[in-house]
């Protein structure tokens, strides 16, 4: 009589594996978590005022004292955005956030990054100040142009204006029209004239150097060929004109 041996083994049990993200999907993970984040912001931005940029938060870090105020678009002097359209951007109410042609003259005239700032548009300085570093990169540049894009979709051109001139900054711990206007004139931003609104106009591309209360003949050379640009700019900011 055969006697069959059945095992009393039991049987195992398959080991359930957990499968680890690769190293290249988290990093798309973090990427695209970044860009939503970065989404949300500029979408709050539209209706609530920024808190403070990187660029505020290295000033401190350096021992400065913040002097910042930030008051609306209506409440600063009407000389001062025209300025900055005809030193910074002269086609802000024509273009989406990059303007192509000042591109193509900067590439072609300029000295590399040096004399790119001239290609960079009012969207792009404002993506710079709010979510990017002060040095001069390539890659910088690369980052501003799509988010520029993104925030001329989404904020008016009268608010894209009210946030660049209450975050630029205009001297060591000075950031707003209205701290500039206080601590260089010694008076509110609506007070501005015409020529002080141009000083802090062409003061913009280097405010740790340039100072608009002791302007020296550079600066006032470049004031002047703004001033000529003016009249034009004049008919050219419509997008400014408070909505009737």
């Amino acid at each position: 009589m055969v006697i069959e041996a059945v095992s009393a083994e039991r049987p195992r049990k398959r080991s359930k594996r957990r499968v680890k993200p690769s190293l290249t999907r988290r990093i798309l993970l973090f990427l695209g978590c970044l860009a939503a984040l970065l989404l949300l912001s500029i979408v709050a931005f539209r209706f609530i005022n920024p808190p403070f940029t990187p660029v505020m938060v290295v000033e401190k870090l350096r021992g400065y004292t913040l002097r910042r105020e930030w008051v609306p678009l209506q409440d600063i002097s009407p000389n001062l955005p025209l300025a900055v359209i005809a030193s910074e951007d002269g086609r802000f109410c024509l273009h989406w956030g990059v303007d192509w042609g000042a591109v193509r003259d900067a590439i072609k005239e300029g000295d590399g990054l040096a004399d790119f700032r001239g290609a960079s548009t009012i969207p792009m300085q404002v993506a710079k100040n709010l979510y990017l570093w002060n040095s001069r990169s390539y890659l910088r540049k690369l980052i501003e142009m799509p988010l520029a894009y993104i925030m001329s979709f989404i904020w008016p051109k009268q608010r894209m204006m009210e946030v660049y001139l209450n975050v630029a900054q205009w001297g060591p711990g000075i950031f707003g029209a209205e701290a500039a206007s206080r601590y260089y004139f010694h008076k509110s931003a609506a007070d501005l004239t015409r020529r002080e609104a141009l000083l802090l106009a062409v003061s913009l591309p280097n405010p740790r150097v340039r100072n608009p209360a002791r302007p020296t003949r550079r600066l006032l050379a470049i004031a002047g060929a703004v001033n000529a640009r003016m009249p034009i700019i004049a008919h050219r900011a419509s997008c400014l004109a408070p909505a009737r």
